[in-house]
């Protein structure tokens, strides 16, 4: 038997929490108000002594599972690699359901976000794109093709 007993978020760490929450916000997430953390929770969580973070927990509407987007004024966060590669190890990409995947990609491109590849169709059932966002994140949209 597990120990888990329920997904519950993705946490990010970005350099401009309200870029990359507006990015998400345009996907259709839902946005909390943003807090502020510090002290000695989170010094004891993170194992860093005197971090201060912003914290957006996003949502879709009607869901449970949260994405929480996380900025640190406290120390000075370090910069990672903002155009690698889906095959670069760690976290890759944040996966989305869409309802239509070609306007969700303009509607992307028209904020100046690219596609990382082009629109790929798996076995008649899923259109699918990868997305860079803001910070070099990719987020994956899916549509399901109705059969």
């Amino acid at each position: 038997m597990g120990f888990a007993q329920r997904f519950d978020h993705v946490g990010i760490t970005v350099a401009d929490l309200d870029t990359v929450t507006a990015f998400f916000v345009g996907l259709g997430l839902e946005a909390d108000q943003k807090m502020a953390v510090e002290g000695e929770f989170l010094d004891t969580v993170i194992g860093m002594t005197g971090a201060a973070t912003e914290i957006v927990m996003l949502r879709l509407p009607g869901s449970g599972t949260t994405l929480e987007l996380s900025s640190f004024t406290r120390p000075e966060h370090l910069p990672g690699s903002s155009d690698a590669p889906p095959n670069e190890l760690g976290l890759r990409n944040v996966a989305f359901e869409v309802t239509d995947l070609q306007s969700a990609v303009d509607s992307a491109a028209a904020d100046g976000y690219g596609l990382v590849g082009g629109i790929g169709e798996y076995e008649g059932v899923w259109r699918m794109a990868y997305i860079r966002g803001p910070e070099g994140i990719i987020v994956s949209l899916a549509e399901r093709i109705q059969g």
